[in-house]
């Protein structure tokens, strides 16, 4: 063995320099883990708190008219939030515990190494033999999961201004303590001008009824409501580019009043420009963000195109209630792709064989466009394909559009000739 160790010293050296670095490393995500468990623990301490300042508050309003009743309730509910504290802490506490051996193990070795080192390498390398044998008995690359925020209690109580109207028999069921959301925001997508927010329910025991989905901006103190209804997605619309947006919803059981628990906030932004209409085109009158035309009582008529070239291939352009068309460049009739009223579409100015329901009031016609193929003039005329997808009413028709030349982006119009119509882009 002392051959060895002789004979391969060097190697020694850079095995322990090797095994400093990777105890290093396994510190430091140990330490970011860390950080996790202690958001977790933030989240369920103030979360906790929050929801005890709530249930006093409330439960200290019906005091002056129910009285004994309510205080006793009260110390009930306190007692489960305890509960649930102490139950939901003691995981993180064991976690913690693990992970603060790993990093009092990590710092021992690093130690241990640097020593072994400063002694260098001669013919007594014990030392580096003997750290070097040690390292390599530690698992330095197994590290402790950490729960994400989203998947640890968040304390809050589910209560009714509207108890005092229930019976005496009914204030013993009053209000309930929920160690997480029965709903949470599942994905955020970003739109021009808007983003669009996707929830789901994560209580099987809860039938949600209805749902109510609120947002603020990341500077704002108040939220405000943007939806109601029984939908688990929609878009927000009026999303200013590139600017941090908050997002919350929560839940009305079936055949209940009051609503959930709010979900935990997501931060979400869209980096894409809005769509707008041209301003200054007779004829048609534009909202103050320009992304809604309205068809006044003007005779004069025309095609409104947007002010920019904004939609890309492999977005989704959605327009409601609107005659449509989208084009490569605005004077080109010829490079048109067009969707009329009775839901007939026109590709460079040739009908095709498959037609769409008619738009009427309340219509939303959505165009997909994804580029296919870049190569020579085929048979069929035109250098590039793009694949078009357009969907209204529940009905959809794919098709390919041959153009002459590349498209980074495209222009969008409308044309339509009922005073009062709207068509909304985004």
């Amino acid at each position: 063995m002392r051959g060895a160790m002789e004979l391969e010293p060097e190697l020694l050296l850079q095995e322990a320099l090797e095994s400093v670095e990777a105890a290093q490393s396994y510190r430091r995500e140990l330490g970011h883990r860390l950080e996790g468990l202690r958001e977790a623990r933030r989240q369920i301490k103030e979360s906790a708190s929050q929801t005890r300042d709530v249930l006093k508050q409330h439960f200290n309003d019906l005091k002056g008219t129910l009285g004994k009743l309510l205080d006793e309730r009260l110390v009930t509910l306190l007692q489960e939030v305890d509960t649930i504290e102490q139950e939901t802490i003691k995981p993180l506490d064991d976690c913690q515990k693990l992970i603060e051996h790993g990093v009092s193990t990590a710092e021992d070795l690093v130690r241990e190494g640097e020593i072994a080192m400063l002694d260098g390498v001669g013919e007594e390398n014990e030392k580096l033999w003997s750290f070097t044998k040690k390292a390599s008995h530690i698992q330095l690359d197994s590290l402790p999961e950490v729960p994400l925020l989203v998947d640890v209690p968040c304390l809050s109580a589910q209560l009714d201004d509207s108890i005092l109207n229930i019976v005496k028999d009914h204030i013993f069921k009053h209000g309930t303590v929920a160690s997480r959301p029965p709903v949470q925001i599942e994905e955020l997508i970003e739109k021009p001008g808007g983003i669009i927010v996707r929830w789901c329910k994560v209580d099987d025991d809860f039938t949600a009824q209805d749902y109510r989905l609120q947002f603020r901006k990341s500077t704002s103190n108040h939220f405000e409501d943007v939806y109601v209804g029984s939908e688990t997605e929609f878009i927000v619309l009026h999303i200013d580019p590139n600017v941090d947006y908050q997002f919350r919803v929560c839940a009305r059981g079936d055949g209940r009043q009051e609503w959930s628990p709010w979900s935990v906030p997501q931060i979400g932004h869209s980096t894409l420009v809005p769509h707008e209409w041209t301003a200054g085109f007779e004829g048609y009158s534009l909202s103050s963000r320009r992304n809604i035309a309205l068809r006044n009582d003007s005779e004069s008529s025309g095609v409104l195109y947007s002010r920019a070239p904004t939609y890309f291939c492999g977005q989704t352009l959605t327009f409601r209630q609107v005659d449509t068309k989208i084009s490569h460049l605005p004077q080109e009739a010829e490079m048109t792709l067009y969707l009329n009223i009775l839901g007939a579409v026109f590709v460079n100015g040739k009908e095709m064989t498959n037609q769409l329901p008619a738009v009427t009031s309340g219509s939303t016609v959505t165009f997909d466009i994804e580029a296919v193929t870049l190569g020579t003039t085929n048979s069929e005329g035109g250098n590039f394909k793009l694949r078009v997808t357009i969907s209204s009413n529940n009905r959809e028709v794919v098709f390919d559009w041959l153009l002459d030349q590349s498209c980074g982006s495209l222009y969008f119009g409308c044309s339509f000739f009922y005073p009062g119509w709207k068509v909304l882009v985004f």
